[in-house]
């Protein structure tokens, strides 16, 4: 069979997608469910019932033996407990059976899932819910049912449910905001994510003598290797044989579980790479996300392999993010962050435009925030990655109409022809015109915002719900204003004017790595919030709270118990990133830097004893830099585990968040740093742990 009929007849193989389902399905219980989706009412269990039978039928076809509901709690990776299609028929009989109350509703442990206090600690009860415009899919012999997970009172406990309310807020929105332009054609506006996952491969077997790695997913030392990314010959360049056979098996993987994987290269650093998918809907996205990154983790072992999603697992070299590339697209097949080609198409898109720039300069500490943990750290604002400040690079093109339209100037486009921003007349704006700013945060590549803040091991949804719900709430403003307008155009007109003026200083076409630009942010009154313990007190701001909930995407109650989980999250990581190190250096580094101090000293003492005019200068020199190095590290060591150790019991949230990172976290830096030297003195022979240099070289 060859390629061209082989891949689409594997693409989806292991999906329950609409094309399966129309070979399985009834065609009356189909067309229930397309009207349920439409509607957003609950399906009937009558067309539960047949829908189970049919994916149970699949299922079984396919040889899974299990079903399970598979959610997304808020510990950031997925959850899934499985059951066997197994009934008893009686008489030493079995049936497999899968009903649609199974299929719909799921009571899985929520016990030890992180909520906020959003249940009790003592109640085990959570309950999981099929998300019916997710599709089932087969994994590892279990058909697996993406659904939301929710406490007994119908709090979320996951990310997708969030997502799913900020998805109908901005399609509520969008949807009445094109009405005013006669757009009734329009039903339907979905956000649409492609999600480029970047990704470091090492080989298993070193991976394995690294405690940091296993542990915490990042080196926590590490001596910067002679050769690094300076050359950059490995971005874009040809895969390694491991690494290509690593890829092929992935993308077929991917494959089979409808995951549109598109593109794939090697990226800056040395032994990292980048796998993008083509944009699907916001929520299909994030589950497919998801799976990406468990298939890339299973994948790699079967290659001897191991797939490292940290943010920054190797101090002096580029770290992984996962630009989410975000737009808006209507069931008529219209992208609203596309500029168009007639007046009518460039005031719709200037407005979404406004509507967007407004809205990220309104809550650009909430976009923040939805990027802040502990391993986002030690990334952003480096020389690699986005800063901290969040800001919007349009272009120079763009931003010349922009300014015309606030300035109510004449506009040369660059055809040189001259158009009047007047009441009635938009210009028109040429598509893509300018170069990618890499180093901005939030960027518009032509016809969507890349969003790059966001880490690598994160799902998207965080980030995904926040776009959305900012957006949603900025239309609504604009429908306000509008609606009842005498003069739609000129309302329009001033709307979009006002927008542009009063947030324009969100807009920065520069270098964001300059340390001019935090000067200049400062002065146009940008936060920069450079940390997570800064960033997340900005999540529950009044302003925050009220959008949030105005948008009916979280709860007063939910938004609470959010920032506490991250914070705890944020304090826990550090925890055990800071053990880890401490145990690290006490039984294996301490101990090494000893022996080769002895070592040293051993050889001193034989060559004074043979020949007592040579010359020891460099053991005697090497000992007692490695003497003094030591003496220095033990005393941190005991500083650090002083500090874990001191933790007051009755410090609140917010106060263990900022103790972690002005204490535990610094001293961390400060243990980590004698390390580093100590490394690049002690004989290769005698260092306990595999060297960056093998570790990024070694595939």
């Amino acid at each position: 069979m060859s390629e061209e009929t082989r891949i689409p007849e594997l693409f989806g193989s292991l999906v329950f997608n609409e094309r399966a389902m129309e070979q399985y399905v009834p065609q009356s219980a189909m067309e229930i469910w397309r009207q349920c989706l439409k509607s957003g009412q609950p399906l009937p269990l009558s067309a539960a019932n047949e829908i189970a039978d049919a994916m149970k039928t699949w299922a079984l076809e396919r040889g899974a033996t299990h079903f399970t509901h598979w959610f997304q709690p808020l510990s950031g990776v997925t959850a899934e407990k499985h059951d066997s299609f197994i009934n008893n028929a009686g008489g030493g009989r079995v049936i497999m059976d899968f009903s649609g109350k199974e299929l719909v509703c799921g009571e899985p442990d929520a016990s030890s899932f992180p909520s906020g206090g959003l249940r009790a600690t003592f109640e085990a009860r959570g309950y999981s819910a099929w998300d019916p415009t997710a599709f089932a899919f087969i994994k590892d012999g279990s058909l697996c049912i993406p659904t939301v997970f929710c406490s007994y009172s119908g709090a979320a406990l996951d990310k997708k449910t969030p997502l799913l309310r900020s998805m109908e807020a901005v399609n509520r929105e969008a949807v009445r905001v094109l009405r005013l332009f006669g757009k009734d054609e329009v039903h339907k506006v979905t956000p649409q994510i492609g999600a480029e996952q970047e990704y470091f491969l090492i080989d298993r077997a070193l991976f394995l003598k690294r405690m940091d790695l296993r542990l915490c997913g990042r080196a926590l030392f590490g001596a910067k290797p002679p050769k690094g990314q300076e050359l950059d010959d490995h971005y874009f360049g040809a895969f390694r044989p491991r690494v290509a056979a690593y890829m092929k098996e992935l993308d077929e993987e991917l494959w089979k579980l409808g995951v549109l994987s598109k593109t794939k290269h090697n990226e800056v650093a040395p032994g990292q790479h980048e796998m993008a998918p083509i944009y699907t809907d916001a929520n299909t996205a994030s589950d497919q996300n998801q799976l990406v990154m468990e298939t890339m983790k299973k994948v790699a072992e079967k290659h001897g392999l191991v797939c490292l999603l940290h943010e920054k697992p190797f101090a002096g070299v580029n770290g992984s993010g996962k630009h989410v590339n975000w737009s808006l697209s209507t069931d008529a097949g219209e992208n609203l962050f596309s500029p168009g080609k007639t007046p009518s198409q460039n005031a719709v898109f200037l407005l979404f435009l406004a509507a967007f720039v407004k809205g990220v300069d309104e809550y650009q500490e909430l976009l923040r925030c939805s990027v802040a943990f502990a391993g986002n750290d030690h990334r952003l604002g480096a020389q690699e990655a986005p800063p901290a400040i969040i800001s919007i690079f349009l272009g120079t093109e763009l931003e010349g109409i922009i300014d015309a339209i606030v300035d109510e100037n004449d506009y040369t486009d660059a055809e040189r022809k001259t158009l009047r921003i007047g009441v009635d007349v938009l210009p028109s704006i040429p598509q893509d015109t300018t170069d990618r700013n890499r180093t901005s945060p939030v960027a518009f590549t032509g016809n969507k915002f890349e969003f790059r803040m966001p880490g690598s091991s994160q799902s998207i949804a965080g980030p995904a719900t926040i776009l959305n719900a900012i957006m949603a709430d900025e239309l609504h403003t604009f429908y306000e204003a509008l609606k009842d307008a005498p003069d739609f155009t000129a309302a329009l007109h001033s709307l979009i004017r006002d927008a542009f003026a009063s947030h324009r200083r969100i807009i920065f076409n520069g270098n964001g790595y300059e340390a001019a630009w935090v000067a200049e942010a400062e002065k146009r009154g940008l936060s920069n919030l450079r940390n997570t313990a800064e960033a997340l007190p900005a999540y529950i701001l009044p302003k925050n709270i009220d959008m949030l909930t105005r948008q009916g995407i979280y709860t007063r109650e939910e938004i609470f118990s959010r920032h506490e989980v991250h914070m705890e999250k944020y304090c826990k990581v550090v925890r055990i990133e800071a053990a880890t190190l401490v145990d690290m250096v006490q039984h294996g580094i301490l101990n090494a830097a000893s022996e080769y101090e002895a070592a040293l000293c051993e050889t001193i003492t034989r060559k004074r004893t043979a020949a007592g005019e040579l010359s020891c200068h460099v053991e005697t020199s090497l000992a007692n830099a490695v003497s003094s190095l030591n003496e220095q590290l033990l005393e941190e060591t005991i500083a650090l585990k002083t500090a874990l150790e001191t933790v007051s019991d009755d410090a609140s949230p917010e106060e263990l968040l900022h103790y972690y990172h002005d204490k535990v976290e610094q001293r961390t830096e400060t243990v980590r740093g004698i390390v580093d030297k100590l490394e690049g003195l002690t004989a290769s022979k005698y260092w306990p742990y595999p060297t960056f240099c093998e570790l990024l070289f070694s595939v």
